[in-house]
């Protein structure tokens, strides 16, 4: 038996030497070690949230002195009008997100071709992306202020300063404001988005369509948007579930004041204000829930909407089988027809 382990042992120690081996522990460590760290500081944490919302404490309360509630958080979530409630805001950053993609379409669509100057204007487009959203919240703090820059422009314009609202005070128009200052962030990004999905369709695509007689706008309904649909789509999942989950801007800006104050920014309130975790854990479970289902709606929007366009992809690749058949057809042609050509000049 000895004998026997020891062979064992250096049969395990020759394989550990050799590349085989080595390939297998590195794949092994590639496999294992980010599926640790994703389940360490990903879906332990999350675990511990749902666990969390079935709880009266807060986060010095001690284990053992924590109070089970049951589903009390969760029926809290819909009845105080300061958690559910908020929810309604979210409908101004899905307005806007709407209008962010209808300007990023269009200027990609218009920057995707040949344009003086579209590599400038793509930088400057994109740039605020690239800001801190802390800082973009302090530029437009000062923006929207009373008699700074924006009422400034206005005067400039002809309008007299007592007549225009308090942009971050006046109810009716603050959450507007805010949601102004996230279209002027992100329709950037969007916007380099649809630009690398545009430039990938073929241009001969656009080039059959002039021939034709389609216009700008008809190439744009059946060629481009056909053709950039999952860009599309992405964009708009990711832009509604973001406008759910808008906090900068009110956080920043506004401090949630004024009914500026979004789903987060209640929950950042009631999370580390009030000291109510388990109702905070509530609100992030129900609020992972929501973006769940808007996510699903959306794809069945979308796949509902695009319905048609497999057929259009199907002709394409038609179109590319047959111009392809061709140029073979073409060669053959003048394989055959090229020693009759030379006995000829002879």
């Amino acid at each position: 038996m000895t004998a026997a382990t020891a062979k064992k042992k250096n049969f395990f120690h020759d394989w550990l030497k050799s590349r085989k081996g080595q390939q297998t522990i590195i794949i092994l460590a590639f496999m294992f070690i980010p599926l640790l760290l994703l389940f360490v500081f990903t879906y332990l944490p999350f675990g511990e949230m749902v666990k969390f919302s079935f709880y009266k404490m807060k986060y010095s309360t001690p284990v053992d002195k924590r109070i089970f509630v049951g589903w009390e958080n969760y029926k809290a979530v819909f009845s105080r009008d300061d958690c559910f409630g908020a929810i309604k805001l979210s409908l101004y950053y899905m307005v806007g997100s709407i209008l962010q993609l209808a300007i990023a379409l269009y200027l990609a669509t218009m920057l995707s071709f040949k344009t003086k100057g579209g590599n400038l204007f793509k930088g400057l487009m994109f740039f605020p992306y690239l800001i801190s959203g802390i800082a973009i919240g302090f530029i437009f703090k000062f923006f929207y202020t009373r008699g700074f820059v924006f009422d400034t422009v206005l005067q400039w314009c002809g309008f007299q300063l007592d007549n225009l609202p308090y942009w971050l005070k006046d109810q009716s128009i603050n959450n507007w404001s805010l949601v102004g200052s996230s279209v002027w962030r992100y329709f950037g990004q969007n916007m380099v988005l649809f630009i690398g999905a545009i430039m990938s369709v073929d241009a001969e695509m656009y080039e059959a369509a002039e021939l034709d007689g389609a216009n700008k706008f008809q190439q744009f309904m059946h060629i481009i948007l056909p053709s950039i649909k999952t860009i599309v789509t992405l964009n708009v999942i990711l832009s509604i579930t973001g406008s759910l989950s808008a906090f900068d801007p009110p956080f920043v800006i506004t401090s949630g004041k004024n009914g500026t104050g979004t789903y987060f920014v209640v929950m950042n309130e009631i999370a580390h204000t009030s000291q109510k975790v388990g109702l905070a854990s509530a609100m992030a479970v129900v609020l992972l829930v929501i973006i769940f289902a808007a996510t699903i709606l959306q794809k069945l929007f979308f796949k509902y909407i695009f319905r048609n366009s497999d057929s259009d992809d199907e002709t394409y690749d038609a179109k590319k089988r047959r111009k392809k058949l061709e140029k073979q057809q073409r060669k053959e042609l003048a394989k055959q027809n090229g020693p009759a050509v030379r006995k000829g000049a002879v």
